[in-house]
């Protein structure tokens, strides 16, 4: 029994101990890296801990980046095919920023405001909605919209 407290005693103190000397020689961060937490993927493959560089800050464009609506109609106006036309780089930002760059299965990328409705084009307007429930609210959208032509 008292060699399991001995035991747990030493691992405590060499478990507090590292963090401490890490403070010592620094976070690394000031260097270009960055120390990750071992993790266990989607698949079940588990990750030992690592170190790796920080990412580069870019410099930001000279023109930032602008989704909104036009200001000078209040509504998008439909194509040939009475669609409103997409902008597929705000799509594209939304779907790398909430962390499937590639598409989710089973889900669809949807406007919270409609784009016949006033909506920007923006990432911040968008969101993940499963197939069916994008197709409830695209019939509800198409009676909505057509009060606004």
């Amino acid at each position: 029994m008292r060699l399991y407290r001995l035991l747990f005693a030493i691992l405590a103190l060499y478990t507090l101990s590292a963090p401490l000397a890490a403070q010592r020689r620094g976070s690394g961060s000031s260097r270009g890296s960055a120390h990750v937490r071992g993790y266990t993927r989607r698949d079940g493959t588990h990750v030992a801990p690592y170190t790796r560089s920080t990412p580069r800050s870019y410099a930001a464009p000279s023109h930032p980046r602008s989704y909104a609506t036009p200001k000078n109609r209040a509504h998008a106006s439909p194509n040939a095919h009475r669609r409103i036309p997409r902008s597929r780089p705000a799509k594209d930002d939304f779907m790398r920023r909430s962390g499937y760059p590639r598409g989710r299965p089973g889900y669809v990328v949807d406007h919270v405001v409609p784009l016949c409705a006033g909506g920007a084009d923006a990432p911040s307007n968008m969101q993940w909605q499963t197939v069916a429930e994008a197709k409830v609210k695209d019939r509800q959208e198409r009676t909505q919209c057509a009060r606004h032509r």
